[in-house]
């Protein structure tokens, strides 16, 4: 299987330099990737499964535990004034760790993204928020964190226009070679015996997985580690209704 992978790699574009993975500590998750984990030195995809500003937070709180879990500095690029910096802290992505770029448009946020990809040195993870993402740009952040080992994450925005409702809304249109898309949409939080409010949950679609398979999961969201969870009424059922089969294509 190592011979075939490197194989595919060479068609794809040349010898890739495997950098390692990033497990989500979750076995039903972590089972569906090739090599165990989230492939490091990569590009990945993150959009909320609908038009509301729930899923796209919880989309951006999903990127926030996966940066928060590599090493070095986060370099987070955006072109809204609406990220919430107190809910990535308790994602585990404290203030001190990220560096954030605000700029004028998606042209000028993927820029500053490929260029923080290829500085590496001291930057575990770049984050960018666009709403389109081309497959020229997509490969030129692929082979960027590919140079560094830092990765990537592209939290698609669903664009304005799309505030109603269209079929652009929770799916990915443009192709790109993203190494995995994910889909995620908020959940109702876990029930408590008394007032208050339980962990969030999130409905989380592994939509395209290179080398692995898609899938769906119910999970908690990212604790102050920027880990996920399994919630307690589904840790004791068979795995299969803990991670339903997904057959959407990204």
């Amino acid at each position: 299987m190592a011979d075939l992978r490197r194989r595919l790699d060479s068609l794809e574009g040349g010898e890739r330099c495997h950098r390692g993975v990033l497990p989500f500590g979750v076995p039903a998750l972590d089972a569906r990737f090739p090599d165990g984990g989230l492939a490091l030195g990569a590009l990945h995809e993150v959009m909320g499964g609908g038009s509301g500003a729930a899923d796209g937070a919880s989309a951006a709180l999903f990127a926030a535990g996966i940066a928060a879990r590599t090493r070095g500095q986060v370099l987070w690029c955006v072109t809204r004034q609406d990220l919430f910096a107190p809910a990535l802290a308790a994602a585990g992505l404290g203030p001190d760790r990220v560096v954030y770029v605000e700029a004028g448009d998606d042209r000028t946020v993927l820029a500053c993204c490929e260029e923080g990809l290829r500085h590496g040195g001291g930057v575990g993870a770049v984050v960018g928020e666009v709403v389109r993402l081309s497959m020229t740009a997509s490969r030129r952040l692929q082979l960027a964190a590919e140079a560094s080992g830092a990765i990537g994450i592209a939290i698609r925005r669903v664009p304005r226009r799309c505030a109603g409702g269209t079929a652009e809304v929770g799916g990915f249109i443009d192709p790109t070679v993203a190494v995995t898309r994910w889909r995620v949409t908020a959940r109702p939080s876990a029930p408590l015996p008394v007032m208050g409010i339980g962990r969030p949950r999130w409905r989380l679609e592994l939509v395209r997985c290179r080398g692995g398979e898609a899938a769906c999961f119910d999970v908690e969201a990212c604790d102050a580690q920027g880990r996920l969870g399994i919630p307690a009424d589904l840790a004791d059922r068979p795995g299969q209704e803990a991670a339903r089969p997904n057959r959407a294509a990204g």
